[in-house]
């Protein structure tokens, strides 16, 4: 299984960018699957998850309500939606997805230890 991430870049505090990532060699409607980050000099954050049924989602407090995930079956892709970027969402943004049997509640979705395929990582940066 491989994850492609793409669509980070430069943008003003105030704009909007829209990451994607594609799966290759399954599908992420079997899949748990989250956006992390992780900025210079600080450890990684959860940012946001989608559960593969029902499509329950999860954010972290300092981006709900300005950020949204979101799955396409048909294009088998996840998406983050990040609107009202600030400068302090400035980080290299990377998708993950668990493709376990196994039930994993809200906590454990924040969690990067739950996810066994990642991405590689895009860069988002947002100037002030």
């Amino acid at each position: 299984v491989q994850l492609q991430a793409s669509g980070g870049g430069l943008v003003q505090a105030g704009g909007s960018l829209r990451l994607s990532c594609a799966a290759s060699g399954r599908t992420f409607s079997g899949a748990d699957t989250a956006w992390f980050r992780q900025a210079p000099g600080k450890e990684r954050e959860f940012v946001a998850a989608i559960r593969r049924s029902g499509g329950s989602t999860y954010y972290a407090d300092s981006v709900r309500g300005r950020f949204t995930i979101s799955r396409d079956n048909a294009k088998n892709t996840v998406s983050l939606q990040m609107n009202s970027l600030k400068p302090e969402d400035t980080a290299v943004y990377s998708c993950a997805a668990t493709f376990s049997d196994s039930y994993y509640g809200s906590i454990s979705l924040r969690l990067h230890q739950t996810f066994d395929y990642w991405g590689q990582g895009t860069q988002v940066t947002v100037s002030s």
